[in-house]
């Protein structure tokens, strides 16, 4: 099994990139968002819980959603591997992942984060924000405040990660193609 974190800023290309990554590698996409709006719309146990803190306007707390991801992996026994996309966020949520997937006799195999400057960030997003119907992908001011808050918050678990040497930086800018090959021979590398 070989598992995939996808990481980079909002406007970076994960959606894009993850889909592609996916369809060529049989990957299970495991979006925290996805998996949460499934749980409550289940109404399981999680999900309930889930909806209990979100109704009160608080972060769903980490065992929660950890407790997700376990009944995802489980629920899956045949995947050739995961895609972790919008997780982990901290480094807590890290160590919580790397903890559980080690359970499961599995690992991260490889972290890619999409480098893309701050400039075709806000760019790619404001564009964006003309059909997506996202009011945060309209601002210019909400969309620099968000980069700030990925750079100071999740940023973090990149530097987790870089401590088991399973960062790998590509260059984020560039057509779909060629951003997808740079993310392929990174994966490929360590498939062979």
């Amino acid at each position: 099994m070989f598992n995939i974190i996808l990481f980079g800023p909002p406007g970076s290309g994960k959606g894009t990139q993850s889909e592609k990554l996916i369809a060529k590698y049989q990957l299970k996409h495991l979006s925290t968002g996805d998996l949460l709006r499934s749980e409550i719309a289940g109404k399981t146990p999680l999900g309930l819980e889930a909806k209990n803190f979100m109704d009160k306007g608080q972060l769903v707390p980490d065992e929660v959603v950890i407790g997700m991801i376990s009944t995802a992996l489980e629920a899956n026994p045949a995947a050739k591997g995961f895609l972790f996309d919008g997780f982990p966020r901290t480094e807590a949520q890290s160590e919580a992942l790397d903890k559980l997937l080690s359970l499961k006799k599995t690992a991260i195999g490889v972290m890619l984060a999409l480098q893309v400057t701050e400039e075709e960030l806000v760019k790619r997003l404001l564009n964006r924000g003309l059909t997506s119907g996202r009011s945060d992908d309209t601002n210019e001011e909400v969309i620099r405040a968000r980069i700030r808050e990925y750079e100071t918050k999740t940023a973090v678990v990149a530097d987790y990660y870089k401590r088991f040497e399973k960062v790998v930086e590509v260059k984020g800018e560039g057509t779909v193609e060629e951003i997808f090959g740079a993310l392929s021979a990174e994966i490929d590398k360590r498939l062979s």
